[in-house]
């Protein structure tokens, strides 16, 4: 998926998370309101739900947070690893040169595409991040709109 496909999926997941919430908050004020003027005839059920289940939901979503943030570590390190050999062999090209020529060209062609480089490891790492914000708030959002959905009835 694109970076900009990614921020449509984080930003539509966001503003559903958002309504879902308004609407589960407003109608769980009233069963508390209506447990504390009666309390015989409470939503237990609905009342005991209201804590398991955001724990349930930030445990999941804990989880792919810190899995995706693990993998991005093993990434960034990947690259880091890769840049310093590409760099190592670029100065050992530098120091064989034979001519200032040669030394300039060798570095210049090592900046250009240390640069072009740079440019796709950051949009891949922005587009990887932007999926795991997204994939860290699935839980969270499944949770928060099946209770939106369920309390509607």
């Amino acid at each position: 998926m694109s970076p900009i496909d990614e921020a449509a999926r984080a930003a539509r997941a966001g503003q559903e998370l958002l309504e879902a919430s308004g609407d589960v908050i407003a109608r769980r004020l009233t069963i508390m309101a209506e447990a504390i003027a009666d309390p015989a005839r409470a939503d237990m059920a609905e009342l005991a739900l209201m804590g398991s289940e955001k724990l349930d939901a930030l445990t999941q979503s804990a989880r792919i947070g810190l899995n995706g943030a693990a993998v991005l570590a093993q990434t960034a390190q990947t690259v880091a690893a890769r840049e310093t050999a590409t760099a190592s062999r670029a100065f050992d090209a530098v120091m064989r040169s034979e001519t200032p020529a040669q030394a300039l060209a060798a570095q210049g062609a090592w900046a250009a595409n240390a640069w072009s480089r740079s440019l796709e490891q950051g949009w891949a790492m922005g587009a990887a991040m932007l999926k795991l914000q997204t994939d860290a708030l699935q839980p969270i959002h499944a949770a928060a709109t099946a209770n939106a959905d369920r309390l509607k009835k």
